[in-house]
């Protein structure tokens, strides 16, 4: 799942970010409030974790920009001020959750699985193709029934191709996708955990899933023709 996080203090959005991959989720940050809103409006995330204070256009500006063009994306709102009148006015803009700074990344997480199990109530959380499964909420991946152990990095790039099943996707998706927009696509990385997603994923499988598009990327279906 892709979460938006614009946080303009740096040391706190690199603490929510490392801990949220850990987590398995896809992480972009912006780091003012114009940068936040451009991102929300042109992507498709799950969840967008909002701070009130910030450079340049605010959290409770942006929340009521996204809510007046009918952008319905779970908004979690982070502030330092906790006042119950910043609650409620945040709350009637359109956010659907509060947490006042400083809080514990624990509560953090169950905030955002809460917020992310409401939006998934009408939605299937579970992603499959052919014999293969994967539950974007507990973040158990199996085939043929058989639990398959994942890393971090390893599940949201096999996360990202079965999102994208059937569809061609290029490294410098993967590179934007699964790791950052700092990240060299033209490195060996992603041909690395591509093998390591293989080994796991089709190694002892007659049927193979995950497909080479010579020189252009990766995809992931039932077959290769």
């Amino acid at each position: 799942m892709r979460i938006l996080l614009v946080e303009d203090e740096k040391k706190i959005a690199n603490f929510i970010e490392r801990g949220l991959k850990e987590e398995h989720y896809i992480v972009d940050i912006a780091y003012d409030g114009e940068k936040g809103l451009f991102l929300a409006e042109i992507n498709a995330y799950d969840l967008i974790i909002l701070d009130i204070m910030l450079p340049f256009k605010d959290g409770l500006s942006i929340c009521r920009e996204l809510r007046s063009k009918k952008i319905a994306t779970p908004i979690l709102m982070l502030t330092a001020r906790d006042r119950v009148e910043d609650k409620v006015l945040g709350l009637d803009l359109g956010a659907d959750d509060y947490l006042a700074k400083p809080f514990e990344f624990e509560e953090l997480l169950a905030r955002v699985r809460a917020l992310l199990r409401r939006k998934e109530t009408d939605k299937s959380t579970i992603l499959k193709i052919a014999d293969l499964e994967l539950d974007q909420l507990t973040h158990k991946v199996k085939r043929a029934g058989r639990e398959i152990s994942l890393t971090s990095k390893e599940y949201t790039l096999l996360e990202y191709l079965m999102l994208n099943a059937n569809q061609v996707v290029t490294r410098t998706m993967i590179s934007e996708h699964v790791w950052n927009e700092d990240f060299d696509s033209f490195t060996n990385v992603i041909d690395v955990y591509i093998k390591y997603l293989r080994n796991k994923i089709d190694k002892d499988f007659k049927r193979q899933l995950i497909h080479t598009i010579r020189g252009t990327g990766y995809t992931l279906k039932e077959r290769s023709g």
